[in-house]
């Protein structure tokens, strides 16, 4: 039902189990959690394909693999991971807090090269800032405190991915991009978890630590259970003026609706500012732009420009899943991105990307078909909506007029 649960993400937990009964068309026992005993069994490919039809025409659910979230879970010994955040990026136990922060990689392009000294040097003080967060926040119940303060789990991440690509001139759905997402990702892993360990001796380790897996694995003691997470960065990214966590670009001209309804045209700052360097008229190419929300399909633009600007539905599912992987590898909680695809995608499509996620060890998946929500938060322009366009966002601030 649209009207019910309207602001919220929903997903269905999922096991392995359950995903090879899908492949191998097997039943699988539905068992009641008080008491252990099996009530019915179901055809597991039936039920999955029902969860395709419903993310295929509502948005929802997504799918979280629980397997692949208890087997990265720090702390076993303390007790199982119970809930998502609600985008599901960071999986918790029971009263844990969610506690994330972002790095825009679009500010440490400099002159055409990322700034990897820059990039080292805001990891190491975004891992002390979130510390710090957990001691100067106030939580409502007794047993938050105590599992946070006992685990101190931080999720430090990224967004202005799409952005940093278009100023080093790689397209988004390139092999070099990818492989450079994937070394972005290593380089911030390795370098948070050196900054909580040089925290632990510090300030000292997070005190379960003795009962943790990092022990186990005869790991040097850290102040954080967990210290990397990708979240989708909505509200902060428009504030940064940055595209999203590691979404593509939405769309380069699209309309965005507030919470009061108001609707803005944007048109993304740095398709103008290449626009500009390439010398090429926007008298001539801005109508043609905001008509359709998109620049590759448009003949006349130079093809390495156009490369640059890949919107949502330009990019395959399969590559979309395949750049949440290559994030996925070097975070030690979850990555939280949207599969979005086109009004014309169909289940077969969305099964596709379940699955995919499923064999290359995703944590969570979330698809989302154009026009599935009445009232998205960004749509086309307004004549060509009803094609099978993409967007993005533009995600400056506005300033007011007085």
């Amino acid at each position: 039902d649209p009207a019910m649960l309207a602001n919220f993400n929903l997903s269905v937990a999922v096991t392995g189990d359950f995903m090879h009964r899908v492949a191998a068309d097997d039943a699988y026992p539905l068992i009641n959690p008080r008491t252990g005993l099996t009530v019915k069994r179901l055809q597991a490919r039936e039920v999955f394909d029902l969860i395709c039809e419903m993310a295929l025409t509502t948005g929802d659910p997504g799918l979280v693999f629980t397997d692949a979230m208890e087997r990265a879970n720090p702390t076993p010994e303390i007790g199982q991971l119970e809930a998502t955040n609600p985008c599901g990026e960071q999986p918790l136990l029971a009263y844990e807090a969610c506690n994330l922060g972002s790095i825009n990689l679009a500010a440490l392009v400099n002159r055409g090269e990322l700034d990897w000294a820059a990039l080292d040097r805001l990891v190491d003080l975004g891992v002390t800032f979130l510390d710090d967060v957990i001691d100067q926040s106030h939580y409502p119940l007794p047993q938050i405190t105590a599992i946070v303060h006992a685990n101190r789990k931080i999720g430090l991440g990224v967004m202005g991915l799409a952005d940093m690509f278009i100023q080093l001139g790689l397209p988004y759905d390139s092999p070099e991009a990818l492989n450079l997402a994937e070394t972005i990702m290593a380089r911030i892993q390795d370098r948070a978890v050196a900054r909580s360990q040089a925290l632990a001796e510090q300030r000292g380790p997070f005190p379960n630590f003795a009962r943790s897996r990092w022990r186990r694995e005869g790991q040097p003691p850290r102040r954080n259970a967990t210290v990397t997470t990708i979240a989708p960065t909505g509200t902060i990214s428009l504030i940064a003026g940055a595209s999203s966590g590691i979404e593509p670009l939405f769309a380069v001209a699209y309309r965005r609706r507030a919470l009061d309804g108001e609707e803005f045209e944007e048109i993304h700052p740095l398709f103008l500012e290449k626009l500009r360097q390439a010398v090429l008229s926007e008298t001539e190419w801005l109508p043609r732009v905001l008509a359709s929300g998109r620049v590759r399909p448009l003949a006349g633009l130079p093809e390495e420009f156009k490369r640059l600007f890949p919107t949502t539905f330009e990019v395959s599912v399969e590559y979309q899943v395949e750049m949440q992987a290559a994030f996925q590898r070097h975070v030690e909680n979850a990555v939280s991105k949207t599969i979005n695809l086109p009004p014309d995608a169909t289940r077969e499509d969305v099964a596709t990307a379940f699955r995919l996620a499923f064999a290359l060890g995703l944590k969570g998946i979330t698809v989302y078909r154009y026009g599935s929500k009445a009232g998205q938060v960004l749509s086309l322009p307004a004549d060509t909506a009803a094609l099978t366009l993409d967007h993005e966002f533009a995600e400056e601030c506005r300033l007011c007029s007085v």
